[in-house]
């Protein structure tokens, strides 16, 4: 398997493996809209591939809440100037791997809907629970 390069610095290494990988304010926030229309859900399910934020098993819907500085967000993507070229081969991983596990996750059956992390949540959780709804009742 290709890594990216190792950062140049110490620093922005230790940096990022600081980063919070699940939990996130928009990860909890779209839970709990969720739950509270009644969809229930498994957190980071393990079983699956990519692990989706939110997996819901019984229409096998599979939700991933994306940073948009980590995942190229068209809207708030941004490429720092510092170390352009190894964020370049970090970002690019990044995207390779996301499309590689809607590809697994797809071949399984399963439905995967991406939601910025910018995006309101009502609007995050109607996209959600159309899809939940449109699986039910098929």
């Amino acid at each position: 398997m290709d890594h990216p390069p190792t950062p140049l610095d110490t620093a922005t290494s230790a940096r990022l493996r600081r980063q919070p990988r699940s939990g996130t304010k928009p990860e909890v926030t779209l839970r709990r809209e969720l739950h509270r229309r009644g969809l229930r859900f498994r957190v980071n399910h393990p079983g699956l591939p990519g692990r989706p934020d939110i997996a819901l098993t019984r229409v096998k819907v599979a939700v991933f809440v994306d940073g948009c500085f980590w995942h190229r967000c068209p809207e708030h993507g941004t490429l720092p100037h510092t170390n352009r070229e190894w964020w370049q081969a970090k970002f690019d991983r990044n995207v390779d791997r996301d499309r590689a596990k809607d590809n697994a996750l797809g071949e399984l059956g399963w439905h995967v809907l991406h939601v910025w992390e910018h995006e309101p949540t009502e609007s995050a959780a109607d996209r959600v629970e159309t899809e939940w709804r449109r699986r039910v009742m098929s």
